[in-house]
């Protein structure tokens, strides 16, 4: 295991944020008006997005069956373990070993099959999930907001011409 110190997602340097942030800062808006700004700017982003890139909205789900294989491990040495719970189902006839969801790669590209969604269309999510063995600082936290996107594109497309296109329509 490394040495959590060394770890990219470890604790961060608070005096490089104390240089960035002004120590006198007010903000314009109160907590109300700034909950409202941050979901209009999410909301105009995504309807965008989704028009300029032919994505639907879809919903990742907060757990799967272990043995889905779906949940990504966010880590290479196995320091950062999805959280684990029974659900006894029906009096254990039918049992299920869950995980809370650490992140949507996985699952995105098994929905853009599951969706049938083709090459050329795409989806767009905003994932929450709980990573317990995350390294608390400025930048992390347990809970996870992964707001992502994903396009079916064919083998032929992939190349820096379509990624230029893409990125042009952002």
């Amino acid at each position: 295991m490394t040495d959590k110190q060394e770890d990219l997602s470890g604790p961060g340097d608070y005096s490089e944020l104390k240089k960035i942030l002004p120590q006198d800062y007010i903000s314009l808006l109160n907590p109300k008006e700034t909950q409202l700004a941050i979901f209009a700017a999410k909301d105009y982003i995504e309807e965008n997005l989704c028009k300029e890139l032919n994505l639907i909205r879809v919903t990742v789900p907060l757990i799967v069956d272990k043995e889905s294989g779906v949940n990504d491990m966010l880590d290479r040495d196995g320091s950062k373990t999805p959280i684990g719970f029974h659900i006894s189902n029906d009096n254990d006839k039918n049992p299920i070993n869950a995980q809370v969801v650490q992140a949507a790669t996985k699952w995105k590209r098994m929905a853009l099959k599951e969706f049938a969604i083709d090459p050329g269309e795409g989806l767009i999510t905003d994932m929450r999930a709980i990573r317990k063995d995350e390294l608390l600082d400025h930048d992390h936290s347990i809970y996870v907001d992964q707001w992502d996107w994903e396009l079916a594109i064919t083998e032929e497309q992939r190349n820096l011409k379509l990624l230029k296109v893409v990125v042009q329509k952002i």
